[in-house]
């Protein structure tokens, strides 16, 4: 690090537990964010200004203007644009200092394990099943960390998934895609929501990649906007898991 880095991260290289030791730890991970929604936006953007050397960001979509309520990544200049071009340039205005890697297109799961393989954890920031399942898949494969979110209406909620704590999978919590797929298109959702699962799944991230505490794989946690409470489920893993059993 330069003497612009060692001010830039002054605040978190203070911490005990982050240090210098801490902090080159993020400046050469590579990290996988799969989605750049309501969800992916915080990640990304607390990711980038935390100092994660190599952002990989992935979408398919372009932004709109219904996307602004909750999207925090992208602004009325970029309506029409691609949310990964937004993003990045959202990114890099924070930290230009950092490597930021778009993909504009749908993961399949062939391309998604070549990514995967080369990566040192992955934030699943999508909106449905089929991915999610995909992404578990090559994660538990690979022994990749992951760290799925998901939010809609007032309610939200994390898993971590920890190869190194041997712990639970997606597929663990949820057996088979289900037929009622919420989402906030259909649903609704209140813009501070995505804002709380995305900043700590960023969180988590942090924690994994610098290995600060106890991982908070092997748990589900669920956070309830109306009560602005917080609960963590154990989760043990599923001896009949398809995936990890």
């Amino acid at each position: 690090m330069n003497d612009d880095d060692l001010l830039r991260y002054s605040r978190q290289i203070m911490l005990p537990d982050i240090e210098i030791e801490g902090q080159e730890k993020l400046l050469n991970a590579r990290v996988l964010i799969i989605g750049m929604g309501g969800l992916g936006s915080p990640v990304a953007l607390y990711l980038a200004a935390a100092g994660v050397g190599h952002l990989v960001i992935v979408d398919d979509d372009v932004v709109e203007l219904s996307n602004l309520q909750r999207q925090i990544a992208h602004s009325s200049a970029s309506i029409g644009r691609s949310k990964v071009d937004s993003a990045r340039d959202s990114m890099l205005s924070l930290n230009p200092n950092i490597q930021v890697e778009g993909i504009q297109q749908r993961m399949d799961k062939k391309t998604l394990e070549g990514m995967i393989n080369d990566t040192d954890l992955v934030i699943d920031a999508t909106d449905n099943f089929e991915t999610r399942f995909d992404i578990n898949e090559i994660c538990v494969a690979t022994k990749t960390a992951a760290i799925f979110g998901a939010a809609v209406q007032l309610e939200g909620q994390i898993l971590v998934y920890d190869p190194a704590a041997d712990s639970a999978c997606y597929r663990c919590l949820y057996k088979k895609a289900s037929d009622v797929q919420l989402n906030c298109a259909e649903n609704g959702i209140a813009a501070p929501v995505v804002g709380v699962i995305g900043t700590s799944q960023a969180m988590e991230a942090i924690r994994i990649l610098v290995g600060i505490g106890r991982s908070s794989a092997g748990y589900l946690q669920v956070f309830d906007a109306r009560s602005m409470e917080w609960r963590k489920l154990e989760l043990p893993r599923a001896p009949n898991c398809p995936t990890c059993g």
